[in-house]
């Protein structure tokens, strides 16, 4: 039976990745930084029939030792991994790049691109040893390239995790690892991600940006079962799972006029 690891899966894209993998009978191991979070995240995951089984660890994907200790913790309970998601990430205030505080560039650089270093290190460490194994990083706003006040610096973040994704996928292959790396790409989704920046702090959409999210956006249950069918049939290395395609964002463009969606509330 096949295991997979998911950083940041109490809530959101991470738990239903962690749901869907249940549906093709994976071993899951759920992570996030609050035990309370994964206790309640494990009793509803539970409620998904499957014959693999769920467990939990808390982890703080800014701190390497912490990420060893979730690889540990997952091989004294399924003796191997076969898919490492770096799923963790927050958000930032809608701030220009001068008005951030320290603590908030070092937040969003440590949990959205240190986070998945880390995790992409650890990974490939042990998966190199049996010579098989997938990582998926999380794609995001700024992977390609794109701009907006507010998301200054966890767009750096998702451009430098798209760079390190590819660059570890090149190495996977020039050392004959047998790990394939990858990128999952979930568009926009509506969460308390989206409308929360790093711990609790709420933030105000404007009305054009809601007007963009209600013709773009999708929930995080539509996203995590693409992704998850896409990551079990995936075999392919430096692949790229693209939720909202070019095609498939023109297309809702095209038909906003008459596929009224209101994920805000009026």
């Amino acid at each position: 039976m096949k295991t997979v690891v998911i950083t940041g899966s109490a809530r959101g894209l991470g738990f239903n990745m962690a749901r869907f993998f249940r549906e093709y009978n994976y071993n899951v191991v759920i992570s996030d930084l609050k035990e309370e979070n994964l206790i309640k995240a494990k009793e509803q995951l539970e409620q998904t029939k499957s014959e693999g089984k769920i467990v939990y660890k808390t982890c703080d994907v800014s701190k390497l030792n912490e990420i060893k200790e979730l690889m540990q913790f997952t091989l004294e309970n399924f003796e191997t991994v076969d898919i490492w998601i770096n799923n963790a990430g927050v958000n930032q205030p809608q701030k220009a790049i001068w008005e951030l505080s320290e603590n908030e560039i070092n937040t969003i650089i440590d949990v959205d691109l240190k986070g998945a270093i880390y995790g992409s290190k650890v990974a490939m460490e042990e998966m190199s040893k049996n010579h098989k194994g997938a990582i998926y990083n999380i794609e995001g706003y700024g992977s390609n390239d794109a701009h907006m006040l507010g998301l200054n610096m966890y767009g750096t973040s998702k451009r430098a995790v798209t760079y390190l994704t590819e660059s570890l996928a090149q190495e996977a292959d020039e050392r004959n690892t047998g790990v394939i790396v990858g990128k999952l790409s979930p568009g926009i989704m509506i969460t308390d991600f989206t409308t929360h920046s790093l711990v609790n702090d709420s933030i105000e959409l404007s009305d054009k940006t809601k007007k963009v999210y209600n013709i773009l956006g999708d929930t995080p249950e539509t996203v995590g079962k693409f992704l998850v069918d896409n990551m079990v049939k995936n075999t392919k290395n430096n692949v790229k799972i693209n939720w909202l395609t070019n095609g498939k964002a023109f297309m809702r463009f095209l038909t906003a006029g008459f596929n009224k969606r209101d994920f805000f509330g009026k």
